[in-house]
């Protein structure tokens, strides 16, 4: 299966959920164009608080669509946006992806991956009971976090929901994802 942009979302608001839009411009070093989590410093309402001056390395946030669907089989309705992301994606495992992996969105645009998101108790204010359900563990006690993973844009572009995923895996050691 070929990796592809499902949806694309953003909000110039810091609200929980982000509409759906049928593209999106990214902008290197800053992130989506007319998002509130836009800039090179970070922007997230928790992190701006401990340190305004820290970088932003959750410019752009990603979510897998078979997320969702495993999500609808356990009872819940998610949809893209709704958890807050800007690129759901479909047929790419996201979580698998190592520190510094790149992807390419459509012809133009690159994302450098910096981690993974750590869901947040808001979660369950959207519906009850479904941080548990983005929160597991392995069969070796680590942690699993469902929640999606962020990126810096190291080139800017256009991304539109059709648009092929390319993966660029960094050279050397593969880091795992830890949360940003």
């Amino acid at each position: 299966m070929t990796a592809t942009v499902e949806s694309v979302s953003r909000d110039e608001r810091h609200a929980f959920s982000k509409p759906t839009v049928p593209d999106i411009r990214l902008i290197a070093g800053f992130g989506v164009e007319g998002d509130a989590h836009a800039g090179a410093t970070t922007q997230h309402r928790y992190l701006i608080v401990k340190d305004p001056t820290r970088a932003n390395l959750t410019q752009v946030h990603f979510m897998p669509a078979e997320l969702f669907d495993e999500l609808r089989g356990a009872g819940f309705e998610v949809s893209p946006g709704e958890l807050g992301e800007n690129i759901t994606t479909r047929g790419l495992d996201l979580s698998g992806l190592p520190r510094g992996a790149r992807l390419r969105l459509g012809t133009d645009a690159v994302v450098e991956i910096t981690g993974v998101r750590n869901p947040c108790s808001l979660i369950n204010g959207y519906q009850k009971g479904l941080m548990k359900t983005l929160i597991d563990t392995d069969d070796a006690g680590q942690v699993i976090r469902k929640a999606g993973i962020m990126g810096i844009v190291v080139t800017g572009g256009s991304v539109a929901p059709g648009d092929p995923i390319q993966v660029r895996l960094p050279a050397g050691e593969h880091l795992p994802l830890g949360v940003v």
